[in-house]
């Protein structure tokens, strides 16, 4: 890819994303940039990456052809109205924070703005992130797949049409904290059993990946998955019959109905 890639905010996020770029040779990491008021997080991509680095979201703005905004949602438009004037003709803005939209980012920056919001997810941090992308109608077919191989660089995209956005958070973009509760109860019920920690969360933890590549891997229902293992009168099926009793799937739902309600709200802020 011949463009550069600026960051304005070098968190977690940014640091899983530019990771990605430069360890897939994207492009090289003299064509990164970021920002960050904290000299911390500036010096940790610099050495570990060797991109170029600035206390100034303006030099960013300047020099990037891809600019991704990975601030949180209340500085977004502080931060556009410091950059704006200072923008590339035909910069390609990527948000990827929750409840920024195509139409506020075209508010802020004008109808001609080529802007693609993202939702992508911490395990982007490991190389295993899931991605969901959704671009507005200034954005070209090529312009879409340049930042479509950025997130491909640290996991799995989908594109999808904005009004399922909203619903990215509940899927995928929050939960893998219900799956680190379940991985630490998991845990918690070895441990009551008897068995030592590490043990068990390396298990559990195990038990769960393997679960997940089976999913994508094999292209199997997960209702059929969990057919397989649950034997006519066994452990597992008597597993499931109690997480059943206890409204397993319900409260995964209603957690999930929480946090969509939740991400339109921020939308609509």
């Amino acid at each position: 890819m011949d463009k550069t890639i600026g960051f304005i905010g070098c968190g977690n996020m940014a640091q899983a994303m530019i990771g990605g770029i430069v360890k897939s040779d994207l492009v090289s990491s003299k064509k990164v940039i970021g920002s960050n008021p904290s000299d911390r997080s500036l010096n940790k991509v610099k050495e570990e990456y060797n991109i170029l680095v600035t206390k100034d979201n303006v030099e960013v703005a300047k020099f990037s052809d891809i600019l991704i905004l990975a601030v949180k949602p209340y500085k977004y438009f502080e931060v556009i109205h410091e950059i704006k004037p200072y923008l590339k003709k035909a910069v390609v803005i990527v948000t990827i924070a929750a409840g920024i939209t195509l139409a506020g980012m075209s508010g802020a920056l004008g109808d001609c703005a080529k802007v693609i919001r993202t939702m992508p997810n911490t395990p982007a941090l490991v190389g295993e992130g899931m991605s969901a992308l959704c671009a507005n109608k200034n954005i070209t077919k090529e312009e879409l797949q340049d930042v479509v191989s950025i997130f491909e660089s640290f996991g799995k995209v989908e594109i999808l049409e904005e009004n399922l956005i909203e619903i990215v958070p509940a899927v995928s973009g929050s939960s893998p904290a219900y799956v680190y509760m379940f991985i630490e109860a998991l845990g918690d019920g070895a441990v009551l059993q008897g068995m030592p920690r590490d043990k068990a969360y390396r298990m559990a933890a195990q038990a769960v990946l393997g679960a997940a590549k089976m999913v994508l891997e094999t292209g199997e229902h997960p209702g059929k998955l969990k057919d397989n293992v649950c034997s006519p009168g066994g452990t597992t099926i008597e597993a499931v019959y109690t997480l059943e009793k206890n409204n397993f799937r319900g409260s995964v739902i209603s957690a999930m109905e929480s946090c969509t309600e939740k991400a339109i709200k921020m939308g609509k802020k």
